[in-house]
């Protein structure tokens, strides 16, 4: 069997971004994106995705579980590391103190860093432990529903 390695890149690549999408998240995919989600008043929570399991079996569910709360962000979006890669490098310019990190998770409130989860805050945890991680970061800067 001889498979092409783009064509089932391009498949789980699809999959990882309607996952996300499905979710309730916004896809950013240019700086220009990025910039006026970032610049929106309120409180924005990045998910960072990747293709990597640990974004897969771990940060997207997180992501979507985790907005079952009595407070959650105001806006949703998502850039995709290793895909958009621009508006990837955009998002982390916003990180400040953080290395790139994918998967991982950044919330912002009116445009400045207030909570990071990072890849080592995700990998070789149960899902569980990072929608806690989410929720503990909603209840100190978010507002209620």
């Amino acid at each position: 069997m001889n498979m092409d390695f783009n064509f089932f890149m391009n498949d789980v690549v699809a999959n990882a971004r309607r996952e996300i999408v499905d979710a309730g998240y916004t896809e950013l995919k240019t700086p220009e994106e990025v910039e006026k989600a970032i610049a929106e008043k309120g409180t924005t929570l990045v998910m960072v995705n990747s293709v990597c399991g640990c974004a897969g079996g771990i940060a997207r569910p997180a992501a979507a579980h985790a907005l079952h709360y009595d407070k959650r962000p105001d806006h949703l979006v998502t850039v995709f590391a290793g895909q958009d890669k621009e508006a990837t490098e955009t998002a982390r310019s916003y990180f400040t103190g953080f290395p790139p990190s994918s998967p991982s998770f950044a919330l912002l409130k009116d445009g400045k860093l207030c909570a990071m989860i990072e890849r080592h805050d995700i990998e070789g945890h149960e899902p569980m432990a990072v929608i806690q991680k989410l929720q503990n970061a909603f209840e100190q800067h978010c507002e209620d529903l």
